[in-house]
């Protein structure tokens, strides 16, 4: 039996390929499915099958495009709801060819409709060797519970924890595990950088799947959820009606200074792709920098959004060509056209820059400059409890847009990541805001490790994740109530001695507060203070 995983680093995102006497499945196909075509015709394989774990959120899916070009069938679980034509699956159905047998497990958690795959190759045995996991268990990690509207993310934690279980974990411990994402998606929250695993293998060392009961499962998942991006919610729908072929696309325009200002004008954002050192030394103003290396794709989701106009500025044609794909594969296609800085040059046009400073020299401002400047830090939660700069403020990355209202213009501000990518990013939106006097670290926080800086690590006890998988949480209650007119969960419990009180907005699946106290209503009440302010300005914004 032919078997084999692709794998799309940009978006860390692996799909599937398997094929027996003559005939082929493709799993979670990425959307330019060229690739699977070619493969294909070169293993003498016909491709009759096209199968979805789930309705993706991170990206659009090819299998609408596949199924039409091969004459396929395309699977996805019952509870999909999708519009185009296809087989709906459900718990025991099966696909035969060849040799192969392909056996659907229902696994609801991520999402309602969320499939697991049981594969079984004939030739060497009657028992499985593999499941195809999609974003249900990843290597050391599962999926994100927030991805269905109308259940909140503690319902669809406890469905997870059930499908892991009572399904998942059943099967043979040296099962492999094939998943649907790997390291750096955000459909996860501490995904591995192994491409699989054994089902014994994430026994042992999961820590989701130590927890010893379905309320501490429930606590683990979703008391620390990082944020949704807005767009997931989007790459569903697309999903779910079917994404149009990428030949339907219209072609990539190049765009002169003067056009480029005049779109600038009507709204369009110029998407800066080059690398943080050459976006530093001058690029077009006003424009947002995400780096073609990297999760460019990812972020350009998370920080643009899919409806706005998009110019593409990038060293050359087939860069920006390459980029225009990569964000069509997440759903962003309103792209209006390419540009270059040297044409801009060329016309006399002002460019504005972003210094590149190493750790050393932020080492030397801080010290010489005590209480001038302002560090920002725009990694994740968890790599800030990990440890940071002494003094430094986080502003996660994907919140920085609502949250920098409180950074003094008048005062330098110097933005740093894990390495560099994100901080550019970071400064460019500043830049954007209005903020002068920003600086971008080179090598980030792993140069300022590196380089033996000093590293300040938050009190042990906060770190929530790593307490849960060694504390029982107790006592735990759960009500939804309103708050200024919005939909909320008060979560309460006992932790180690001491309440833990946490608000989850339902309709987005944010974490507003999240509190402690001697007694449960001491730290519900505190979680309700923090979160009414709050709830009172997203109403403000609605209307």
């Amino acid at each position: 039996m032919y078997f084999e995983q692709f794998y799309l680093s940009c978006l860390a995102h692996a799909s599937y390929m398997i094929g027996s006497d003559g005939i082929a499945a493709v799993v979670d196909p990425q959307r330019d499915v060229d690739l699977y075509i070619e493969e294909a015709a070169k293993h003498g394989l016909r491709i009759q099958h096209v199968i979805e774990t789930h309705l993706h959120a991170d990206f659009v899916s090819g299998h609408q495009e596949l199924a039409a070009r091969t004459g396929a069938k395309i699977y996805l679980g019952q509870q999909a709801g999708a519009t185009f034509p296809h087989v709906p699956v459900k718990e025991g159905d099966e696909v035969r060819f060849g040799r192969c047998v392909l056996r659907f497990l229902e696994t609801p958690g991520h999402t309602l409709e969320s499939i697991c795959i049981v594969v079984t190759d004939l030739e060497r045995s009657a028992e499985p060797f593999a499941v195809l996991t999609g974003d249900t268990l990843f290597i050391g990690d599962v999926g994100r519970p927030d991805l269905s509207p109308g259940h909140t993310p503690q319902q669809l934690a406890g469905l997870l924890y059930h499908s892991l279980h009572e399904k998942v974990l059943k099967l043979a411990d040296d099962v492999q595990v094939y998943p649907a994402h790997g390291a750096g998606s955000l459909c996860g929250r501490q995904i591995g950088a192994e491409r699989h695993s054994t089902i014994g293998h994430e026994k042992q060392f999961n820590y989701a799947l130590k927890a010893a009961s379905q309320d501490e499962f429930v606590h683990l998942l979703t008391d620390s959820l990082p944020e949704r991006p807005g767009y997931f919610m989007k790459d569903a729908e697309i999903n779910r009606t079917g994404a149009g072929a990428l030949g339907e696309l219209a072609a990539l325009e190049a765009l002169d200074p003067f056009t480029v200002l005049r779109r600038q004008q009507e709204g369009a954002i110029v998407l800066d792709t080059r690398a943080a050192a050459e976006f530093g030394a001058g690029h077009i103003p006003g424009s947002i920098n995400i780096a073609l290396a990297g999760q460019f794709a990812a972020w350009a989701g998370t920080l643009l959004g899919l409806e706005t106009g998009i110019i593409i500025v990038a060293d050359d044609a087939e860069k920006a060509h390459e980029a225009r794909l990569r964000l069509a594969r997440v759903g962003i296609e309103r792209v209006l056209g390419y540009a270059g800085v040297e044409a801009w040059k060329q016309q006399n046009l002002a460019l504005e820059q972003v210094p590149q400073i190493s750790v050393e020299a932020l080492q030397r401002l801080l010290a010489e400059h005590k209480g001038e400047v302002q560090v920002v830090d725009v990694r994740r939660e968890g790599e800030w409890e990990e440890g940071h700069i002494e003094g430094a403020v986080l502003k996660p990355l994907n919140q920085l847009v609502r949250m920098m209202d409180d950074l003094d213009s008048r005062r330098p501000i110097v933005v740093h990541c894990a390495g560099g990518y994100r901080s550019s990013a970071a400064t460019s939106l500043l830049q954007r805001a209005g903020y002068r006097q920003v600086m971008n670290v080179t090598g980030g926080f792993g140069a300022w490790k590196a380089a033996g800086l000093p590293v300040t690590t938050p009190d042990a006890a906060r770190n929530y994740v790593e307490n849960w998988s060694t504390s029982k949480v107790e006592d735990s209650r759960e009500r939804q109530l309103e708050v200024c007119g919005w939909p909320v969960n008060l979560t309460s419990y006992r932790l180690g001695g001491v309440y833990h009180a946490k608000i989850d907005h339902v309709s987005p699946g944010a974490n507003l507060a999240r509190t402690t106290g001697a007694t449960r209503e001491d730290a519900e009440e505190q979680a309700l203070k923090r979160a009414e302010p709050l709830l009172s300005e997203t109403r403000r914004l609605a209307v």
